[in-house]
């Protein structure tokens, strides 16, 4: 009898960290959601930072542990990028400022994040001031210099590599940086045909490269250089909020207004709205479960 309460606690426990995958998987495709914020809210960033800094500690404990989260995540952005993908295509301006909302509605979060281990100072503004300005810079100028990024193997290892590091820092969306390189369509096109040699095997490489090489780096930054490290992310995560709402005619997947009525604008303004209460809410219950 025990084993069987013992079977069914364990298949019940896989099968929650499996739906936790799959929540997760929302901060890998929507712009505006970070997946370590998720991973916080579920409980589950401690543990995975810990892991993945120290891999070689109970390895094969923490592997099985997250091996449902994995299934998950593969399981969600694969249901998921369907509905997103033809939100995208048919309501652009109004999903784009719904997400910006949600990111705006994560800074004040971010904001009290960076001055949890000591008082903002002038190198931190200088931090803030100094990234926002040269990631905007440069983000926007990306496509002038090197053109759209061709949705590739290798490009998809760099994609990969940055929903890691959104994975990694919370409250870094890794989907803003892909929509500016023009990624972001092709990524979803290949998670909802779910074509695993083409576009989920470079991503989990680059996904799994990122999180061995920078996972010790960053436990080590946010724990020697905490409010330096969140305000370089603050910078980056107006700058890149920004530059979604921005046109750019180089850019493949920028904004486009053409065609916007006044029912375009209200509506995005209502969804903008929604975002913010969305964004704060999720920061609320970070600060909850953290």
């Amino acid at each position: 009898m025990n084993k069987v309460n013992k079977g069914g606690y364990i298949s019940m426990s896989w099968l929650i960290r499996l739906i936790k995958g799959v929540i997760i998987a929302l901060g890998f495709i929507l712009p505006g959601v970070s997946g370590g914020v998720l991973a916080a809210i579920l409980g589950l960033y401690e543990r995975m930072l810990g892991f993945l800094a120290h891999i070689r500690e109970n390895f094969k404990a923490n592997f099985l542990y997250f091996l449902p989260v994995g299934i998950g995540g593969i399981l969600g952005v694969g249901l998921l990028s369907r509905p997103l993908e033809f939100l995208l295509v048919h309501y652009q301006v109004i999903v784009l400022w719904g997400f910006s909302g949600a990111i705006i509605g994560s800074l004040p979060s971010l904001w009290q994040e960076s001055e949890k281990e000591s008082q903002r100072d002038k190198a931190d503004w200088a931090w803030l001031i100094g990234t926002f300005v040269i990631s905007l810079v440069f983000l926007y100028t990306l496509p002038y210099l090197f053109g759209t990024l061709p949705a590739n193997f290798a490009t998809f290892i760099l994609a990969g590599a940055l929903i890691a590091l959104g994975v990694l820092v919370p409250g870094l969306s890794p989907s803003n940086l892909l929509l500016i390189l023009g990624l972001y369509s092709p990524m979803l096109t290949g998670f909802k045909n779910f074509d695993l040699v083409n576009v989920f095997l470079p991503i989990a490489i680059g996904g799994v490269l990122a999180m061995l090489c920078f996972a010790k780096g960053m436990e080590h930054l946010l724990t020697t250089y905490h409010s330096r490290v969140f305000h370089f992310i603050i910078g980056v995560v107006c700058a890149s909020t920004l530059l979604i709402l921005v046109p750019n005619p180089q850019a493949a997947e920028s904004i486009s207004y053409s065609g916007s009525t006044l029912l375009t604008g209200i509506l995005a303004i209502v969804c903008t709205s929604l975002g913010l209460i969305l964004g704060l809410w999720m920061s609320r219950l970070e600060e909850k479960y953290k």
